[in-house]
């Protein structure tokens, strides 16, 4: 069993920063795939951001330039690192973990922290 664990949320101002954690533990012995994911209020999750064990990264067109993603694989933690803070950007932000490859909506979920940037 595998447990994932979000941590970092909380409310800026338009603007501001702030650096999400996620630890995966149990019985693994490396992750793939890590992504950081967001629901806003009346909205269904989308992918924020992605990465491979190799550090191969994918950013949703409305982050880029803004959130980095990186993870440290002796650790099994990834990061997501948000500036320049919109409120659209509010939203319940959960990790996913995959041990193997990549199936959208599969592998090991957090139960998300919140983000809420206010204007």
């Amino acid at each position: 069993q595998v447990q994932v664990v979000e941590s970092g949320g909380g409310s800026v101002q338009a603007g501001g920063s702030l650096r999400l954690s996620c630890a995966a533990s149990g019985s693994i012995f490396s992750i793939n795939y890590m992504g950081w994911y967001r629901r806003a209020p009346g909205k269904q999750r989308e992918l924020v951001a992605d990465i491979t064990r190799d550090s191969s990264t994918n950013y949703a067109d409305s982050v880029k330039g803004r959130f980095a993603i990186s993870r440290d694989n002796a650790k099994n933690m990834v990061y997501l690192q948000m500036n320049s803070l919109k409120p659209e950007d509010t939203g319940v932000y959960y990790c996913n973990a995959q041990i193997f490859g990549y199936t959208p909506g599969l592998g090991y979920w957090g139960q998300g922290t919140q983000v809420t940037v206010s204007s």
